[in-house]
């Protein structure tokens, strides 16, 4: 709508009064315009150059020209506002905060400029006040400013006219892509992502010596963007887009890893958050969406961060899901997903454009060009000028009676000076430098520092004459110049980088299922007690029986929700389900991140101890204890939920338990070296009420360290392992003897057997046996020990061993 504007505009007190009509859309233009500009220029876009917008070159200048170095002290950031807005920037102290407490966020800024102390904030916390922090500058900061005294940049006025600033920084190394930049203008804005500085620096010397290098060129030193926090980068494609148009979007995603957290509880642990995601609002984005039961499968969240170990998120999940599903739900509705659009604009020759990777790379090396050219052109100049003075100086020297004379002789200083630059043929400013020099300069050593001080110089100028002639060398200063900043602060990448195709999409995996299937899984008991599923059943592929760790004891096929029974020493059966147990999974199986038995099996008093686990179906179940008593249990007389006593014991414990066919051989091994075998055939199925039957026959003081049953009579073999009883526990390893169970003969249940080791003098017993096939032993930690490989007499001594075995069992099938 146009319309007239009035306005009253006084002159002067003797004038009167002047009405003037102004057009209203025209006045509104004009101040639109201007404001437009300011923000675009002065505020908010960073120049392609040094990467800094006008407030952070600023502070960064300031800071320097106070001498706020990285060895010196740190001084108050009031201090620091108080002078930069004072001198340079005409806006207000918050904004000028605003900007240094960024330039010293390590989470802000890939390579921060200030070293802060004190309160800086954090991402979901704002930083103390100016009077309560500290700051000084880093050393990439000096990097950005060195040289400045050169003339390697222009300086312009301040804000009042008063005082010169730098138009723009030296910039030693490419900030712009290093750190980034967000700002919005009017009409306009910017986000650039930060990269790696040693990847950057690269790409950049690349680009000196190909200056016909492309993208695709670039890429391969600049894969991506390289963010504070961390975390993974999905979807190269938009990354691709941004370096070459300059616009883009891809996705960033927190690093999470599922562990076990404890023998029955899974968890997500995040350990890095995308770009300026705070975990205060992860948590209460989870919080939120579990209250309104958008997110399922999380019973608790935990935030253990701290200043020694950094970011760690503990995500617990629930009892009977998938720890993959529920991430997956978490990457789609929560913040560990998030997205970052880039819009590379930035200033150049004053004037904003969208820039990609080659042009902000150019754009840079231009001006790093002509920062090096103007210095070597200062550095001439100064040295010529000291050249100049020096010679003036030594052809002084050589007559210095005769120069003394001539100034004595003189009636002032301008008469003195005539008279030298006549008499000696000196230039005026050799003259006027000859008549300040110092007495103490006229001695022979002075004059041999003249003379080498005169011989650098001369080499010193023919270096910078040679380099200014030719522009590679100039382009091959700046490419040594950029490695030397990369070898000081350069660092290793943090973000991972992934194409879209290697990872699902957020909800992909949620959308099969939040809840663990009732699939097919093996549970594994090992000889020192741990408890591991894996996903494989039947018979592992062989990369899978390359054990890393641990030996069996058992071995159950069944369901991740079915039940299985865990036999006790105290003759108790408790059920308990695969559902939470760690998975093993990979080329090996890694016993040592499975549970220990003892913690993930509930309702376990202190004294007791699981010796074995068993799948609940129809085959009937051997129990053999300490005393020599054995019984099969039939699994159809089990109760259909809870523990319960599947034999009463009187004074006894168990030893053993499997699972017992009728073609199978019941097995015992004792103390005073006695074994028996009989078949299983032999002892009836009882129920759980049922106190079990004679054994073995034992002798008086002896026990029984072995009860087994065993399938394949023919493979299988005996392994006893003596001791020395007057011996310190664990000095001396034994003796230990491997024997076909064939070598046995076969007795008759409540038999003594027949002897399986003939003890030495010194050993009182068995310290422990083994019955079965392809027999292995381990220590205490679960570490690999050798046994004899060559089969023994049947009742032989067996052979020294080297370390001591504390559990033997059998390789994974």
């Amino acid at each position: 709508m146009a319309g007239k504007l009035r306005g009253i505009v006084t002159q002067s007190p003797s004038d009167s009064d002047r009405i003037l009509d102004v057009d209203l859309s025209h006045e509104m233009q004009g101040s639109f315009l201007e404001y437009a500009y300011s923000v675009i220029y002065s505020r908010a876009l960073p120049d392609a150059r040094d990467g800094l917008k006008p407030v952070q070159r600023r502070i960064i200048y300031q800071m320097a020209d106070m001498g706020l170095r990285p060895e010196r002290g740190y001084v108050k950031s009031a201090r620091v506002v108080g002078e930069v807005m004072g001198k340079l920037h005409p806006h207000g102290d918050s904004a000028i905060y605003d900007a240094l407490v960024r330039l010293a966020q390590p989470f802000s800024l890939r390579v921060p400029f200030v070293d802060g102390h004190g309160n800086f904030g954090s991402l979901d916390d704002g930083p103390a006040a100016s009077r309560y922090t500290e700051a000084k500058l880093r050393p990439e900061a000096m990097a950005m400013t060195e040289s400045l005294d050169e003339d390697v940049v222009d300086f312009v006025p301040n804000y009042d006219g008063q005082l010169l600033q730098p138009d723009v920084l030296p910039a030693a190394f490419p900030n712009l892509l290093v750190n980034g930049a967000a700002g919005i203008a009017v009409g306009m804005a910017t986000n650039m992502a930060p990269h790696n500085l040693g990847e950057v620096i690269e790409a950049a010397r690349h680009l000196l010596a190909h200056p016909d290098a492309t993208v695709d060129d670039l890429m391969k030193f600049v894969p991506g963007p390289d963010l504070p926090s961390g975390g993974v980068v999905v979807g190269l494609e938009g990354i691709r887009d941004a370096y070459t148009v300059g616009k883009g979007t891809f996705k960033t995603r927190a690093r999470a890893t599922i562990e076990q957290i404890s023998a029955r509880k899974t968890g997500i642990v995040v350990t890095e958050l995308p770009y300026l995601v705070g975990p205060e609002r992860v948590i209460e984005r989870i919080k939120d969406g579990v209250t309104k039961k958008k997110i399922t499968g999380i019973s608790n969240v935990v935030d253990l961060t701290d200043r020694k170990n950094g970011l760690r998120l503990v995500i617990e999940v629930k009892t009977g899901f998938s720890a993959e599903a529920v991430l997956d739900q978490l990457y789609r509705l929560t913040p560990l997903e998030d997205g970052f659009s880039v819009n590379n604009v930035a200033l150049v020759n004053g004037k904003p454009e969208t820039l990609g990777l080659v042009e902000m790379l150019r754009v840079y090396l231009e001006h790093r060009v002509a920062v090096v050219t103007r210095r070597s052109n200062y550095r001439l100049a100064r040295r010529s000028e000291r050249l100049h003075l020096v010679e003036g100086l030594l052809r002084a020297i050589v007559d210095i009676d005769e120069v003394i004379q001539v100034i004595r002789s003189s009636d002032d200083a301008e008469s003195a000076r005539g008279k030298l630059q006549t008499v000696f043929e000196l230039s005026e400013v050799q003259a006027e430098y000859i008549l300040e020099l110092r007495l103490r300069r006229l001695t022979k050593f002075s004059r041999i520092e003249l003379e080498s001080e005169k011989d650098a110089l001369v080499a010193e100028i023919a270096a910078l004459t040679t380099l200014l002639s030719d522009d590679g060398a100039v382009r091959s200063l700046v490419s040594e110049e950029l490695a030397d900043v990369s070898r000081s602060f350069a660092t290793p990448r943090r973000t991972t980088l992934l194409d879209a195709d290697e990872v699902p999409a957020a909800g992909a995996i949620a959308s099969q299922g939040m809840e663990v299937g009732d699939e097919p899984c093996t549970v594994i008991l090992t000889a020192t007690g741990r408890l591991l599923r894996t996903n494989e059943t039947g018979e592992f592929p062989g990369a899978a029986k390359r054990l890393k760790h641990d030996v069996v004891r058992a071995v159950v096929r069944g369901t991740t929700r079915g039940d299985i029974g865990a036999i006790t020493s105290a003759g108790r059966l408790i059920r308990f389900t695969a559902v939470d147990l760690p998975t093993a999974t990979g080329s090996g199986v890694n016993f040592a991140t499975g549970s220990k038995v003892n913690d993930y099996v509930i309702g376990l008093t202190a004294k007791e101890s699981v010796v074995s686990i068993v799948a609940l179906d129809t085959t009937p179940i051997a129990i053999g204890t300490q005393r020599g008593v054995v019984k099969r249990v039939d699994p159809s007389t089990f109760p259909p939920r809870g523990e319960f006593s599947v034999i009463n014991l009187d004074d006894d414990a168990v030893v053993g338990a499997s699972e017992a066919s009728d073609d199978s051989e019941l097995v015992f091994v004792t103390h005073a070296t006695q074994l028996l075998h009989f078949p299983a055939a032999g002892v009836r199925a009882q129920g759980v009420g049922a106190a079990g039957m004679a054994g073995i026959k034992l002798g008086d003081g002896d026990v029984v360290v072995f009860f087994g049953a065993v399938k394949a009579r023919d493979d299988a073999q005996v392994v006893t392992v003596t001791t020395a009883g007057a011996t310190l526990t664990g000095a001396d390893p034994g003796r230990a003897k491997v024997t076909p169970l064939a070598d046995y003969p076969g007795k008759g249940r409540a038999t003594g057997g027949v002897r399986s080791h003939t003890l030495l003098k010194g050993e009182v017993g068995l310290l422990t046996a083994f019955v079965g096939t392809e027999p292995r032993a381990c220590a205490s930690d679960g570490t690999a020990r050798e046994l004899p490989s060559e089969m023994g007499k049947r009742d032989g001594s067996g052979s020294p061993l080297v370390d001591v075995v504390s559990a033997l069992g059998t390789r994974l099938r």
